[in-house]
């Protein structure tokens, strides 16, 4: 029985999870949570990235004595250390303003199709390249991913993991390293980007110094990207599966063996991000559950279960919305947002709450399954299920609306996927007999429940209202 923890953090909170994985055992509990989320200074986004480390390691000393530690984080933003190792200043979160105008000064320099055909990643205004190229470099020596900062802190190691170096648009797909092409012309220097690292790698042992934490404990590289481990860890019988990791972002996509770098794909703002095990996540984005939860936080209504009730209650497709628009991006006033969006596709707002949730979540499960349904046309890959996992996958309404709207079963959970695939990853890298991804999600099925939501009501409704979202954008 190897007993590790996973540090997960996510872009509203993080959270320490202690895992046990053995023979017919994998088992999760949480030994601490807390707050993350932007702080505004002088009108920047930054994260308190100091509030992280040491969140961090209360929860790694209230977990215990530990086999290993694995840190897993969102995609996209960084530390910049200097010469002497020591960070240069707070991590600009990606929301923040900096980029606007960024990626098209960028793409001056390297066209998007060329962009692409190395990079295979879609293009979002606050990808890494474009954060780098509002960014002062002058005295940064090293670059590193969150995940891979706070290993730094714990072990002195430097280095950046595949995974979410490859969310960098800076990475060469093919290659499976840093693009030297891209960084010279894009005018970057090549320094700051240090040697990568696979995941199951160790990192190094805890330093003895003021962590608290015993020295030795080995730290261990996982799917840092937090999608990777998520994809790690959903429950599939076969290859015959698309997957939604539905968190404040929902990634929807399919794992392929190798990246699709053809004009259609890009031309529908596919990624090609890195996986587990040299797997490729091709996904695209889709804003997720942000602009409900930013509705909420409007609101100050924490009351979900209300929420969804009322929304049940809602009459279907009354008003729709695209979600990936970019006025739902930044934090704010989303209600109003949703409103004026309405009101500019020629709709009538939603007129309560219920109804703004109805509007929101069929939205979502409209852009699901356009994306679902164009990832299968461009990669020649048909599913037969789709696993919705994370903290989505408690949403029954959505749930329910997503496989009334792609036709499919859904299979809901589990939840704690990306702890599941940090801790699975590290207790395979520490000798347990976890050979390859089916056996790691063989052992999740035998040892989760999940919830399976069978497609109802009429497909034509869905044609017609898909017809409607997406002819107004």
């Amino acid at each position: 029985m190897k007993r590790v923890a996973a540090v997960d953090l996510g872009a509203s909170s993080g959270r320490v999870m202690l895992g046990e994985v053995g023979a017919h055992v994998l088992e999760l509990r949480e030994v601490h949570r807390f707050w993350n989320g932007p702080v505004r200074v002088h009108g920047r986004l930054h994260w308190d990235i100091l509030h992280l480390y040491r969140s961090t390691l209360d929860g790694l000393r209230t977990a215990g004595p530990l086999d290993g530690i694995g840190i897993d984080s969102w995609a996209v933003d960084y530390g910049l250390l200097d010469d002497a190792g020591r960070l240069l200043r707070n991590p600009v979160h990606y929301r923040d303003s900096r980029t606007e105008g960024v990626m098209e000064r960028v793409l001056e320099k390297v066209p998007a199709a060329e962009l692409y055909a190395v990079t295979g990643l879609q293009q979002l205004p606050f990808n890494t390249i474009y954060q780098l190229a509002a960014e002062e470099l002058g005295g940064a020596s090293s670059l590193l991913m969150i995940p891979d900062l706070l290993a730094y802190w714990l072990t002195g190691e430097v280095g950046v993991e595949r995974t979410n170096a490859s969310t960098t648009q800076l990475y060469d797909v093919l290659a499976r390293d840093w693009s030297d092409e891209l960084v010279s012309r894009v005018g970057l220097p090549r320094r700051v980007f240090p040697q990568l690292r696979e995941a199951g790698d160790v990192i190094g042992d805890v330093l003895p110094d003021e962590t608290g934490l015993a020295p030795g404990t080995p730290v261990i590289a996982v799917g840092s990207h937090d999608t990777a481990s998520s994809v790690v860890a959903v429950p599939a019988a076969d290859e015959r599966f698309a997957y939604i990791s539905s968190g404040t972002w929902s990634l929807v996509g399919l794992e392929l063996d190798a990246p699709v770098l053809t004009d259609a794909a890009r031309e529908a703002n596919f990624t090609n991000e890195g996986g587990v095990d040299e797997r490729i996540r091709f996904l695209r984005n889709v804003m997720g559950l942000w602009i409900l939860q930013e509705c909420q936080r409007v609101w100050g209504d924490d009351d979900l279960d209300g929420l969804l009730r009322d929304a049940g209650a809602a009459p279907p497709f009354t008003t729709l919305i695209d979600p990936d628009a970019p006025e739902f991006l930044a934090p704010g006033n989303m209600p109003a947002r949703v409103e004026e969006h309405c009101r500019a596709t020629g709709q009538e707002p939603p007129r309560s709450r219920g109804a703004m949730v109805r509007c929101i979540l069929e939205s979502l499960a409209l852009a699901y399954r356009r994306t679902l349904r164009s990832a299968q046309s461009i990669a020649g890959r048909e599913v037969d299920v789709l696993h919705v996992i994370g903290g989505g996958s408690q949403n029954e309404l959505l749930c329910q609306l997503t496989a009334d709207a792609c036709g499919l079963p859904v299979l809901a959970g589990p939840v704690e996927a990306s702890a599941l695939g940090n801790v699975l990853v590290q207790a395979r890298a520490l000798g347990e007999p976890l050979p390859d991804l089916a056996a790691m999600r063989a052992l999740v099925r035998s040892t989760h429940r999940l919830r399976t939501y069978t497609p109802q009501g009429k497909p034509a409704d869905w044609d017609a209202a898909e017809s409607r979202m997406f002819g107004t954008r």
